[in-house]
Formats: structure tokens, C-alpha cells, sequence
């Protein structure tokens, strides 16, 4: 059990909790249902024990149920990491992409794969700073980096795609990351060509769907 600091600002004052680091990230990614705070106590200052008044908690979280401000605290504010878990969860999104690109890039010379080793090796040398949001956000700048190390591609489906201008504002920043053309039509629909890594086309194809309750039009334009 490793203890750690949560903490939010509120109403221009600070407020923190001693809480259990796994649960806290475990009650964070919605693994768990609740959480308790150690000794169930609120602060302001942790390290000299100052603790908020009635008023400042109602002010700041309009109410003062313990239970509530503690989830608020770990659900909206921050949680501070040890040196060893960030290093874990750096090392582990350092996995994820190497997979990622052992799966879905080749050698545009050659045709073929690049192995999980050489991977790994480039993107060290690059000195690349992965980030801990998803793969696919990033991976644009992540190929241009390791292209300066291996010659390396993404695979990729081209698809042609007609958003209902109903559903063009929720669906824009799914589609927006893997945009190569786009046009937006007199009646509002957008029509957009993007190219997105084949190993995830199931998933972008799941997420367009939800979002525009399968109307978007979709048509895949095969390389001549």
C-alpha cells in the first residue's frame, strides 16, 4: 500500500487528501466504485495539518459529505505518482507502441515488417517522448521521428466517408486526426477522406458508428 496526495482547487483555495495510490487510480479509471480517504479527513495544507472550514467546502463543492469532496478530489483533480509508477506506466505506453507499429508499419522500400526489436531500438534512439494519451493521437509525430532513424510506414485504409450535417460536430474529432481531404457540402454533410492504421479501422469504424448511429456513409478507396 502506497500512500499518496490528491488534490483540487476550488473557489481559489486548494484542498487535499491522503489516499491509497492504486485505488485512487483504480477509482479514477472507473475500476472501482468507491474510495475512502485516509482518516476521512479534508485539507488545505496536508504537511501542516490545516484542514478547510464548513463554509470553504460548501463553497467549493456544495456540500460537505466527506464521501462526496473525496471523489470529486481524485475524479476531477490530481493524483501524485511515484517515480516507480511512472516509470511503469511510461515503460508500459512504450510497449503499446512499438506493438502498435510492429503491427501496423512496414518498410516502404521492402514491403515488410519491422521487427518489436528494431522498433524499439529506432524509437530509443529518436528520443521520442511518447505521451500518455492514446496511440493514435500521437502516432503522426511519432512516424516522423522514427522515419529519420528506419525507413518506416503505416499500413493504412483509405475511406471515403459522408458525415449528416446533424452529427459533423461530435463526429469531426474522430475523423479529423486521419484527414487527408475534406469538403463540406451546401446542405451542411461533410465529406471527408482519411486514412487511418489498419489495425485499428474495426475500432474508428465502432467509434463513427456510435457516434452517428451508423448514418455516416462509408466507402473504401482502394489503391490503383
Amino acid at each position: 500500500m502506497v500512500q499518496t496526495l490528491a488534490r483540487i482547487k476550488k473557489a481559489g483555495k486548494n484542498f487535499e487528501i491522503l489516499v491509497d495510490l492504486d485505488d485512487a487510480l483504480k477509482f479514477k479509471k472507473g475500476e472501482i466504485s468507491s474510495i475512502d480517504a485516509e482518516g476521512d479527513k479534508i485539507f488545505t495544507d496536508s504537511k501542516k495539518g490545516q484542514v478547510p472550514s464548513t463554509d470553504d467546502l460548501n463553497e467549493a463543492f456544495k456540500t460537505t459529505d466527506t464521501n462526496q469532496i473525496v471523489e470529486t478530489i481524485i475524479k476531477n483533480g490530481e493524483i501524485q505518482l511515484t517515480q516507480e509508477h511512472r516509470g511503469a506506466e511510461q515503460e508500459q505506453k512504450f510497449k503499446q507502441v512499438v506493438n502498435f507499429l510492429a503491427t501496423n508499419a512496414v518498410d516502404p522500400q521492402t514491403k515488410n515488417p519491422h521487427t518489436p526489436e528494431r522498433i524499439r531500438n529506432a524509437l530509443e534512439q529518436a528520443h521520442i517522448n511518447i505521451q500518455n494519451t492514446p496511440i493514435e493521437n500521437q502516432i503522426k509525430d511519432i512516424i516522423a521521428e522514427v522515419s529519420k532513424i528506419i525507413p518506416i510506414k503505416l499500413e493504412t485504409k483509405k475511406v471515403k466517408i459522408t458525415i449528416p450535417a446533424i452529427h459533423t460536430g461530435k463526429a469531426y474529432g474522430v475523423v479529423s486526426q486521419y484527414k487527408e481531404e475534406e469538403k463540406w457540402l451546401d446542405n451542411g454533410d461533410l465529406e471527408i477522406i482519411v486514412s487511418v492504421p489498419s489495425g485499428i479501422i474495426i475500432d474508428f469504424y465502432d467509434k463513427l458508428n456510435s457516434i452517428t448511429h451508423g448514418s455516416a456513409l462509408t466507402e473504401e478507396i482502394k489503391d490503383e
